[in-house]
């Protein structure tokens, strides 16, 4: 088990939940119950799935609570560029949040590899 709070990829994707958040607050009040709650949700989903998939005691777990991370972070892409293209964010935002979302998902790939490594290791160890 580990502290989802000590991982860079966690502290970045809640800037980035915190920032895109605040920015929804400005979205037409139509969208309420759509691209907003869409938008929100897949932000959220990032940081709670990694701090899910700390708790789980295995890295088989763990691992797949990445996966649904990584997924989320694809879905917040497609979602920011829709709010760009909608006007709802600037295309100044757009760029900069879009950066920070990339970064968060080479951040994801490279903690899935880590842990998937560390399955491997423990693997080739029991059977070595």
């Amino acid at each position: 088990m580990r502290n989802y709070r000590d991982l860079e990829v966690w502290k970045l994707a809640h800037k980035l939940t915190l920032e895109l958040y605040a920015a929804s607050k400005k979205f037409p009040k139509d969208e309420m119950f759509g691209l907003t709650s869409q938008f929100r949700r897949a932000a959220v989903s990032i940081g709670a799935n990694l701090a899910e998939g700390c708790g789980r005691r295995t890295s088989p777990e763990c691992a797949r609570f990445i996966r649904i991370a990584m997924g989320s972070a694809s879905e917040l892409d497609y979602h920011l560029l829709l709010c760009r293209d909608f006007g709802f964010v600037t295309n100044e935002f757009y760029e900069r949040n879009s950066k920070e979302l990339i970064r968060v998902r080479k951040m994801l790939s490279a903690l899935l590899t880590s842990v998937e490594n560390q399955m491997q290791a423990k693997a080739l160890a029991a059977h070595g």
